[in-house]
């Protein structure tokens, strides 16, 4: 893959991640201002539970960010679409469905249990 077509790619991938972030951050304000309102327990509880969700998903979104970082690094120091494991090519298609990918489909896939 060409370094710019790469360089978009994760471009666009640091955006969609960072606004879902800003948005999960908003939306765990807003619930634990709810859960901290005056009220009956069972409003808390869905409040707390859905604090719960958003920690965990902004949790994943920076999990995210930090492989997009690592990503751009591989870039800059040249490996960028190399495998992290084997040192294989990640082919171009796996890079656009995911640009920050580390590892081939194969070395990515579970191992299975015969």
């Amino acid at each position: 893959m060409e370094d710019e077509r790469a360089q978009a790619l994760l471009r666009g991938e640091r955006s969609r991640v960072e606004a879902l972030l800003q948005g999960t951050t908003v939306s765990g304000r807003t619930d634990r201002a709810e859960a901290n309102q005056p009220g009956d327990l069972e409003d808390r509880a869905e409040s707390l539970t859905n604090e719960e969700v958003d920690d965990a998903v902004a949790a994943q979104l920076r999990d995210r960010l930090a492989a997009i970082e690592r990503a751009e690094r591989r870039l800059e120091q040249g490996t960028f679409g190399r495998s992290l494991r084997s040192g294989l090519a990640i082919p171009d298609d796996r890079l656009e469905a995911d640009p920050a990918a580390e590892l081939t489909v194969d070395e990515a896939q579970p191992p299975t249990s015969d």
